[in-house]
């Protein structure tokens, strides 16, 4: 006899283990847990939904990029000028500012900068310049996703208290909350080997790759009864998350994080430190 029920997918199966209707937050986290080890969720979909379930807890001020660390253009500054600067730190939206960096007038998306090269016309980098939305630094990141979407808008100013600028948010930062981070110059092929040699005693690896093939590979001795990779290496090293472009020494290698998220790291960059000749002897 055939079962009268249909097949229920990952989403009802949980929802019928939340009928127990948990009385707080940790014992929902418990029994989401309690299902991906029952195989009811894969890691990824409890991943992104203790990801949701962080950005409702989180605020602007705790993922912005810091006022000291923005990328701005001056609006006195002439395409010549700032064009270089454009290409190479690859933002597709950038802040222009007039004066100091606490007055913001616009925000120039890249590809708007097409205009510069196609028309023989004076360019005018005001004409140009999209408004400008700013929030405080206590906007609940769940809320301003919603205004992200609603607006079609994918970036903002964030201000202090005192109406100075603080930082920035983009919707790409909100989203690597849920979802981590999402593919950038440094990311892999899926089907791309975990270590790629880039230049002599240089190496970019993925943070999971195992320390047992990153010794046979680079010819490193690192031991693994701690940790089984590289990455579990480095935070070990380091005693917490370290964030983007931070380096650590270790033994002879600088590691450097070229992709991370605030939950976990994803590419590094390894390089030999290889002692410079002594100036009198030449060894």
């Amino acid at each position: 006899m055939d079962d009268p029920s249909p097949k229920t997918g990952w989403l009802e199966r949980v929802s019928s283990m939340l009928m127990r209707e948990p009385e707080d937050r940790k014992q929902l986290i418990t029994l989401l847990h309690s299902a991906f080890e029952r195989n009811l969720l894969d890691s990824d979909a409890l991943s992104m939904i203790e990801g949701v379930m962080q950005v409702s807890e989180m605020q602007a001020r705790d993922i912005m990029v810091p006022r000291s660390q923005m990328d701005v253009i001056d609006i006195s500054q002439k395409p010549d000028e700032f064009i270089p600067f454009v290409i190479e730190t690859a933002h597709s939206r950038f802040p222009v500012t007039e004066g100091c960096e606490d007055n913001v007038i616009g925000i120039l998306l890249a590809k708007d900068l097409l205009r510069y090269y196609a028309s023989e016309e004076e360019f005018n980098l005001r004409d140009m310049l999209r408004p400008v939305v700013f929030i405080p630094e206590s906007k609940q990141l769940n809320i301003l996703l919603k205004d992200f979407r609603k607006n079609r808008n994918h970036i903002a100013i964030v201000v202090n208290e005192y109406g100075g600028v603080a930082g920035l948010i983009t919707i790409e930062d909100v989203l690597e909350q849920i979802v981590g981070e999402i593919e950038d110059e440094y990311d892999f092929d899926e089907d791309e080997d975990n270590i790629v040699q880039e230049e002599v005693n240089s190496y970019r690896i993925k943070a999971i790759t195992e320390i047992n093939n990153f010794n046979e590979i680079v010819g490193t001795q690192f031991g693994d009864e701690d940790y089984d990779t590289v990455g579990g290496l480095v935070l070990s090293k380091f005693g917490r998350l370290p964030s983007r472009d931070e380096s650590i020494v270790i033994d002879d290698f600088r590691f450097t994080v070229l992709s991370a998220d605030s939950r976990r790291l994803y590419i590094l960059k390894v390089e030999k430190i290889v002692p410079e000749p002594d100036l009198i002897t030449g060894h």
